[in-house]
C-alpha cells in the first residue's frame, strides 16, 4: 500500500501486540486541521492512520506503538484500549460541523487498509469498534453514517440482518429481568455494561452507540425488539 508519512510525536511504548481496531472521524472542519492537530504536541492525540476523503492514507505513528485516540474507554474487558489497538481517524466534519456520508473513496481505501493491517495483526472481527462503542458517554464517531455493513461484506467486523421482530421495548427507568438480559448481551458483545437489572442512563448511552453501529436507522437509545433481536444475533456470529 502506498502512505503518505507524516509522522506524530504523540506515542508511547506498547505492552502488548494490538488485537483490535478503533475507527473514529476527525470530527473537525477539515482533513487539514485534523492533520495538524493529531501532530501537535501540545494536543496529546493521535491516530496510527488517517484517511482522506479521497482515498490518500497518512501515517502517522507505526502500528508497533501506542497512538493516543481512544482516551478513557473499554472493549471486553481491556481499559487500555490505546495499548491494545491500532486506530484510523476518518477524515469527517462529524456531528457538530456538518456531518455527512464517507465517499466511495474513502471507505474503499479503508477496506484496503484494514486488510493490510490485519494481514500482519491477530484482529477478530469483533474487535473492529467504534469510538462510540468503547466510550458510548463520550463519544459518537464514526457515527451511524458510517458504513459497517459494507465493512463487514468486505469481511471485516460483525454484522447481522434480522427480520422485523416485535417486542415491547426497554427504555431508562425500567427495571427487571429483561433488562438485565440486555446489559448482560452488551456486556457480552464488548461494552462495559455491567448487568445491574437497571436501564440506567449509562445503559441509554450504551444502547445509543450499539444502535450508532448496529441498527443505524434508529438511535434513540431505547432498546427495541429489533435493537433486541439484532444483539442476539451478533453474539450467535460471536461477537
Amino acid at each position: 500500500m502506498e502512505f503518505i508519512d507524516a509522522p506524530s510525536p504523540n506515542f508511547d511504548a506498547r505492552k502488548v501486540p494490538p488485537d483490535m481496531l478503533v475507527l473514529h472521524y476527525t470530527g473537525m472542519p477539515t482533513g487539514e486541521e485534523a492533520l495538524a492537530r493529531l501532530r501537535e504536541p501540545q494536543a496529546k492525540v493521535s491516530s496510527h492512520y488517517l484517511v482522506e476523503e479521497d482515498g490518500r492514507i497518512v501515517r502517522l505513528v507505526p502500528e508497533e506503538r501506542r497512538a493516543w485516540h481512544a482516551g478513557v474507554s473499554s472493549w471486553k474487558g481491556e481499559r487500555d484500549v490505546n495499548g491494545a489497538s491500532i486506530g484510523i481517524e476518518l477524515v469527517n466534519p462529524g456531528h457538530e460541523f456538518g456531518y455527512r456520508p464517507f465517499p466511495a473513496a474513502q471507505i474503499a481505501a479503508l477496506v484496503e487498509l484494514v486488510g493490510d493491517i490485519r494481514a500482519r495483526w491477530t484482529i477478530d472481527d469483533g474487535k473492529i469498534v467504534g469510538h462510540s462503542d468503547v466510550a458510548p458517554e463520550r463519544k459518537d464517531d464514526p457515527g451511524e453514517l458510517f458504513p459497517w455493513k459494507r465493512l463487514a461484506e468486505a469481511g471485516h467486523g460483525l454484522w447481522a440482518e434480522v427480520p422485523v421482530a416485535p417486542g415491547s421495548p426497554l427504555a431508562e427507568g425500567e427495571e427487571g429481568a429483561g433488562v438485565f438480559a440486555l446489559q448482560a448481551g452488551f456486556t457480552r458483545l464488548g461494552y462495559d455494561n455491567a448487568p445491574s437489572g437497571k436501564f440506567d442512563a449509562h445503559t441509554t448511552a450504551v444502547v445509543r452507540a450499539f444502535q450508532r453501529h448496529w441498527r443505524p436507522g434508529k438511535v434513540d437509545g431505547v432498546a427495541d425488539g429489533e435493537t433486541r433481536a439484532r444483539l442476539i444475533a451478533l453474539l450467535r456470529l460471536g461477537g
